[in-house]
């Protein structure tokens, strides 16, 4: 696959088939993830893939009371927005995302894989989202739709350690929790702002010398 679809099209694809991601295809993923820049060198991460279903079926409610109170305190703004003006185009684009991660949610345990990225003396995440994200692209490359979620590190950080058995006095926090597989929705370059309206050059505010009012790369 072309680098720019990869970059292009790796969106949230949180709608995805039951089907089992075939252990050759996690086999890159993982590989992809571990070559991706470590400050120092120190690869201070490990990852856990989790496909038993009764780990699933531990993990599935603490995630669901996660995302009720994400809506109930970090994204209510946006909820009372979408509930006020369901019709203006970025409260249906909003009304989309909410709906998506519900599903999520909804059918956490029918997830067939996760990805548990932990890091150790990596504050800033700086050289665990890297790998994290290779692996997300790595993934786009089989096909498989993934999805980088927080909830459970933030909401439920010592359940989810417990039921995964990780060490608790080692330093391990929990970075990011992602879902594979195979999306029931298709590949598409996400909407955003263009390039010009959220960049700037040299100082805060500056133009950046340039726009780009549509994609540079498209599908052929």
């Amino acid at each position: 696959m072309d680098v720019h679809e990869a970059l292009y099209t790796t969106r949230a694809m949180r709608r995805v088939r039951p089907d089992p991601i075939p252990e050759d295809a996690q086999r890159r993923i993982l590989d992809a993830a571990i070559r991706a820049p470590s400050g120092g060198n120190q690869q201070y991460w490990r990852f856990l893939l989790v496909d038993d279903p009764a780990v699933k079926e531990r993990l599935g409610p603490l995630y669901r009371d996660a995302l009720d109170r994400l809506w109930e305190t970090v994204y209510k703004p946006m909820v009372d927005r979408v509930r006020a003006e369901p019709d203006t185009p970025e409260n249906v684009q909003a009304a989309r995302v909410m709906r998506s991660s519900r599903w999520l949610g909804e059918h956490f345990e029918r997830v067939p894989l996760f990805l548990f990225a932990y890091a150790r003396h990596d504050l800033t995440g700086g050289s665990i989202f890297p790998a994290v994200w290779s692996a997300q692209l790595a993934a786009r490359a089989e096909g498989i739709g993934s999805t980088l979620t927080m909830l459970l590190g933030l909401f439920h950080p010592e359940e989810t350690h417990r039921i995964l058995g990780v060490p608790a006095d080692e330093g391990w926090s929990l970075a990011a929790t992602v879902s594979f597989g195979h999306p029931l929705g298709r590949w598409g370059v996400a909407a955003r702002r263009p390039v010009h309206e959220v960049s700037y050059r040299n100082r805060w505010g500056e133009p950046v010398g340039f726009e780009i009012p549509e994609p540079l790369w498209r599908p052929r």
